[in-house]
């Protein structure tokens, strides 16, 4: 991870706080958590794009930790508060270990949601697999109930990187 530069730091806070504001903007909201949002994964993911994965991860913790501090808690079970916050926030950093294309910020933002997803994923077997219907598996049910919003919520944030990548390959503070 290479030094945080003021540069480096102030667009960090004005990405977490973008994406802050941007998750309030609500599409849907499932009844457990999770929300399709106008693009809250956005500025995480762009700010990886420029500053690499490392300092991506930093700024996706910061991010969860205002997720959980600001937003609804449906359970302080341990496994939620890392899966569904912290970590699952974190791993949106991972985006900015494909920088180099507009293909490559495709598929590094799909990568880094797709982890997200895993995180919530463990997170519904674990804490909310009783929530379940007894025929189904509550694997099944986790994958199911979040991929309802995380999907829709992921064809945004692809939309939306894919149209931005041009510009902020300009603007980029790294190659």
């Amino acid at each position: 991870m290479e030094k945080m530069s003021t540069r480096m730091m102030v667009e960090a806070g004005i990405m977490i706080a973008l994406a802050q504001i941007l998750s309030y903007v609500k599409i849907f909201e499932a009844p457990y958590g999770g929300s399709v949002t106008a693009g809250s994964m956005v500025p995480i993911i762009i700010f990886s794009l420029r500053w690499g994965f490392k300092n991506g991860l930093l700024t996706g913790l910061a991010y969860g930790a205002l997720q959980f501090i600001l937003g609804p808690k449906y359970s302080y079970h341990i496994v939620s508060l890392l899966f569904d916050y912290f970590i699952a926030f974190s791993v949106l950093g991972f985006a900015g270990l494909f920088n180099n294309t507009r293909a490559g910020s495709l598929v590094g933002s799909g990568f880094g949601v797709f982890l997200r997803f895993v995180c919530h994923v463990i997170s519904g077997v674990v804490v909310f697999g009783a929530y379940a219907p007894e025929t189904m598996n509550p694997v099944w049910y986790s994958i199911v109930y979040n991929a309802g919003y995380l999907l829709p919520e992921m064809s945004i944030s692809l939309f939306i990187v894919g149209i931005l990548y041009a510009p902020l390959k300009k603007a980029s503070p790294v190659s």
